[in-house]
């Protein structure tokens, strides 16, 4: 396909010798119209000085959730977790959480104990596994917890597809025997793909999705560096998704220019595929938006060259192709900069007021990059129509004062479960949160 030959040889490809060298336009303060008709201001770059303020985890107390909106109520649905990213919903409604931290070295933890960031991701060694709860009699707590598979390397995504659990681990895609009910995986799996490991800050999730009919499977793989720092060719099959078949064959990248797109979901009643995308740091508070978008085949969203469309970044340094920039997608929904937006489901359940069919909910695990904390919450972004409207707060509390460093939590995987009820992965307070209506 013509479109992903352009992203392979103007972002990924080892070599860069065919593209052109000019220097883009200086960027400016831009307003931009997404194609959900919304308006984003983005100021010219460096407008505010890049810092760095990492947040402070206190955890939660006894009796403490995060606050809904009115009519709903959260409660806690397991607790005594290793960093849960990310949920999965088995076919039975069994519950899938996968464990799994960013590894650091003797030396780098201590780096990140003076810097402060220890203590705002609780970094220790990754637990590597994946437990299951199930609710047995149907009263939305769980029954029982079972560790389903362990000896994994830094899991993030799951699926079930064809009699087959997928894993995706950091440097590969593993799949294992599986059937519907299943508790503990006991037969050795196989890696039927490899992927591009280690990178910048967290880069190291690879989320999971089958198509709509269950013909391909996509695989999220965040960007190697902040902004190509290291070159083009660290970056082959990177800030991408990729495509391949069930059987592991067939590798592509399906859609390129998305610097981190963790969050993964089919579109109710359609077959478009949607991406939450954590986008790059450096260039000041409020750029540049993280954001919800529908994904087009051979889709190129502007990393590293430029961002929310046809923007020039200018803390790029390597070779430039204007006319790729030019083609640049601009997003669907901004969702804020340096939120780390990195959960999505959509809502596909029975039990939420009628105004959240079909709606996403993103999971926000928050700033770094920013003089005031943002994000450290889950937002939900209805859908009128199949089309998408304006962000709006849903689950929030996490930060403890507004102006303040200190967090309770930080959430990340969100999902719906079976009962139709939301679940939260909070990786740093180790915990599941459950909302339903009151």
């Amino acid at each position: 396909m013509k479109s992903n030959t352009l992203i392979l040889c103007a972002v990924f490809a080892a070599s860069a010798a065919a593209c052109q060298n000019k220097k883009p336009d200086p960027a400016k303060a831009v307003t931009v119209a997404t194609r959900s008709g919304q308006k984003v201001n983005l100021p010219a770059p460096y407008q505010t000085k890049s810092t760095t303020l990492n947040s402070k985890v206190v955890g939660w107390a006894t009796n403490e959730t995060p606050a809904a909106p009115a009519g709903f109520k959260v409660e806690k649905f397991a607790g005594a977790l290793d960093n849960p990213r990310n949920i999965y919903i088995g076919p039975n409604g069994d519950i899938f959480v996968a464990e799994a931290n960013t590894e650091v070295s003797a030396i780098k933890k201590v780096g990140a104990e003076l810097t402060g960031v220890a203590g705002s991701q609780k970094l220790s060694e990754s637990g590597n596994r994946i437990v299951v709860f199930r609710d047995e009699n149907g009263d939305g707590h769980a029954d029982t917890r079972q560790e389903f598979l362990t000896g994994l390397n830094q899991p993030y995504g799951m699926l079930i597809l064809n009699g087959w659990f997928y894993v995706a681990n950091t440097d590969g895609l593993w799949r294992y025997p599986y059937k519907t009910g299943d508790t503990k995986i006991t037969t050795a799996g196989k890696m039927i793909t490899d992927l591009p490991a280690g990178g910048y800050n967290n880069h190291w999730t690879r989320n999971l999705l089958a198509n709509a009919d269950g013909t391909k499977i996509y695989i999220s793989v965040g960007s190697g560096s902040n902004v190509a720092e290291h070159g083009l060719a660290n970056e082959v099959n990177r800030a991408a998704i990729l495509e391949i078949n069930p059987d592991g064959t067939g590798k592509h990248v399906y859609a390129g220019g998305l610097r981190n797109p963790v969050g993964l979901a089919i579109q109710p009643g359609t077959k478009t595929l949607w991406t939450a995308v954590n986008e790059r740091d450096m260039l000041g508070d409020d750029l540049v938006p993280d954001y919800l978008t529908s994904v087009k085949t051979g889709g190129f969203y502007g990393w590293p060259l430029a961002y929310f469309g046809p923007n020039a970044d200018p803390s790029y340094k390597g070779p430039v192709d204007n006319a790729l920039i030019a083609r640049t997608i601009v997003p669907d929904v901004a969702l804020g900069a340096h939120t780390a937006s990195l959960g999505l489901a959509f809502y596909n359940g029975k039990k939420f007021p009628a105004k959240y069919n079909g709606g996403a909910f993103v999971g926000q695990h928050g700033s770094w990059n920013r003089s005031q904390l943002s994000g450290y919450k889950v937002v939900f972004v209805p859908f009128i129509n199949g089309k998408p409207g304006k962000p709006e707060d849903f689950l929030t509390g996490f930060i403890v004062k507004q102006g303040g460093k200190e967090v309770h939590g930080r959430p990340v995987g969100v999902a719906v479960a079976k009962d139709g009820t939301l679940l939260v992965a909070d990786d740093v307070g180790n915990c599941l949160w459950r909302v339903l209506p009151n």
